[in-house]
């Protein structure tokens, strides 16, 4: 099997940015022009994309729309979005719109008959995100930590038709201190979905690591501050994921 390496783009008032740990305030700017970032990766040889409406998952609603329909039209491959997806006219009108897949958390959480509903639906089109401060689910932008641990989260879904999981160690997110391996892993060992791994990326030595366990269920790994920081090459994290 091969890992999807998905590159990352985070909005934020239509600028290309990355967080530090989920924290809005400490958000750095990598550009302001996001279908230009969408086409660069493709350039490079992307053929997934992970997009994230930072402000619509802090509102509960698209903010973000005009650049990820920008994003969507520049982008030539599968693009996967999250942010704010909580409704089901949200999610109708984003796969009108042309995107693959949909990734939802909090909803998840707080209205699994929705979003049940919308993998029964839209076969092979939602996601569910796993996110986590110290093992527990994190929500509504990572702002709130929930008492639910992530594995039984994550079992609520194994039968509802959902694509995958994205697993995201939110402490380690934007910080560059690698991917938590162990814990995706374990996840992907312990559910009948595949695992998308997010959260803390620092070169191709995460990449590696994962592609190695693409066999125990984990489909994709997601990375964004390590490649506009010039730490990970994406053609050299691609090339490593395929070769597993």
């Amino acid at each position: 099997m091969t890992l999807i390496v998905f590159p990352a783009i985070d909005l934020k008032g239509g600028q290309v940015v990355r967080l530090a740990e989920g924290d809005m305030a400490r958000a750095t700017v990598y550009g302001d022009d996001p279908a230009a970032q969408a086409l660069a990766f493709a350039q490079a040889g992307a053929t997934h994309l992970h997009v994230v409406d930072l402000d619509g998952a802090f509102a509960g609603q698209s903010v973000n729309g005009e650049a990820v329909r920008a994003i969507v039209r520049a982008f030539p491959g599968h693009v996967q979005l999250g942010g704010g997806i909580r409704s089901r006219d949200a999610v109708e009108a984003w796969f009108d719109l042309g995107v693959s897949r949909l990734v939802i958390g909090t909803a998840a959480l707080e209205q699994p008959d929705f979003v049940r509903a919308a993998a029964r639906d839209f076969p092979g089109g939602i996601v569910v995100a796993v996110d986590a401060r110290g093992g527990m689910v994190a929500t509504r932008g990572w702002a709130e930590v929930s008492d639910v641990p992530v594995a039984d989260m994550a079992r609520r879904f194994e039968d509802a038709g959902v694509a995958a999981l994205l697993f995201t160690d939110v402490g380690r997110d934007g910080l560059l201190k690698g991917c938590n391996v162990e814990a995706t892993v374990d996840l992907a060992r312990a559910v009948r979905l595949p695992v998308i791994a997010s959260g803390g990326v620092k070169g191709i030595g995460d990449i590696h690591l994962l592609a190695l366990h693409a066999r125990d269920g984990v489909e994709g790994v997601i990375t964004g501050r390590a490649l506009y920081d010039g730490r990970l090459d994406l053609a050299a994290a691609l090339s490593v994921a395929g070769a597993a």
